[in-house]
């Protein structure tokens, strides 16, 4: 769709479009850096207050992939003119309560009438440029950790469908619901250069972006990859966003799987995810230090693959 639309190149311009990372990064000085982005959904829980939190910590979660600290949020929002404006208010609290749980402002925004809500966060961050994380900064022999299970697309099409309630799925609520900050900072303290952040394009497609702009291969190792509780059972049973299948056939002539991958768990690895956890690439040599820092903060995690020479995905059991 933006293949006719040009990339726009500065000087000061340090990622743009080119590599379809998470956001934007301008150098304003030597040693300060912008980071923008904006993201925006429908609702995927009936809970305002709760859809309105989840929204804000998805648009929040770019800053953090890369390396960045929030510093200014400006709401994005659509929403249908005669619906209850209470509806409305409380979207908008759950969003702003979690932009200040985040350290940043909440500086205005812009609304339009629109049949379908939807709801999300153009987001304003800093850093300096030698803490940018980037997906082109992979690195062979890297590590991936993974600090959110997968499975959030295919568990909340289901409490579309009626198939489960809010109420059964509330640590996968939660999980949607956390700022991924903690973790930034450990990526950030221990020099962790490459990566981002697991979202609309699946753990497939996300992990695809890393090793295109970093022009290595990527193996993931599938037992060894977090997934919600009850995920599994459902892809099994084919309950599953339309974007699952839309990035799986999309990935088909870039991943290879070992034929003990059953066709539900790759729909998993495609699965796109609302307010993912952080794709780390960690070099060896800091892995031990990466693995202690997370522990002691309290964020869970697990080591789902390394980088290597070559291109695409190898998918096998471990």
């Amino acid at each position: 769709m933006l293949r006719d639309v040009p990339c726009f190149s500065h000087p000061r311009l340090l990622i743009g479009g080119e590599t379809n990372d998470d956001a934007g990064v301008f150098l304003l000085t030597d040693e300060l850096a912008l980071i923008q982005t904006v993201d925006f959904f429908t609702p995927m829980v009936d809970d305002p207050y709760l859809f309105g939190a989840i929204a804000a910590a998805n648009a929040l979660s770019d800053i953090y992939a890369m390396g960045g600290r929030p510093l200014t949020a400006l709401n994005v929002a659509a929403f249908p003119a005669e619906e209850d404006k209470s509806l409305f208010a409380r979207v908008l609290q759950g969003g702003a309560d979690k932009v200040r749980e985040a350290g940043a402002l909440l500086v205005g925004g812009h609304t339009i009438a629109d049949d379908e809500p939807k709801y999300g966060l153009a987001v304003t961050g800093t850093a300096r440029p030698e803490e940018i994380i980037a997906n082109a900064n992979a690195a062979e022999g890297d590590l991936l950790f993974l600090t959110k299970p997968l499975g959030v697309g295919i568990i909340t099409t289901a409490l579309k469908s009626g198939e489960v309630e809010e109420a059964d799925i509330a640590p996968v609520l939660q999980a949607m619901a956390s700022l991924n900050n903690t973790a930034a900072r450990v990526m950030v303290e221990c020099g962790v250069k490459g990566g981002t952040d697991v979202t609309g394009f699946g753990l497939l497609g996300h992990v695809y972006e890393v090793a295109a702009a970093s022009s290595l291969a990527a193996e993931l190792w599938y037992t060894l990859i977090p997934i919600h509780p009850g995920a599994e059972e459902l892809a099994r049973r084919k309950v599953a966003p339309g974007g699952a299948y839309r990035n799986l056939r999309y990935m088909r002539d870039k991943v290879s799987f070992a034929p003990q991958i059953a066709e539900h768990q790759r729909l998993l690895l495609a699965d796109p995810q609302t307010s993912g956890g952080l794709l780390m690439c960690v070099p060896k040599p800091l892995a031990g230090r990466v693995e202690g820092e997370l522990e002691n903060a309290g964020v869970d995690y697990a080591i789902i693959g390394k980088m290597r020479s070559g291109s695409g995905i190898d998918v096998l059991p471990a």
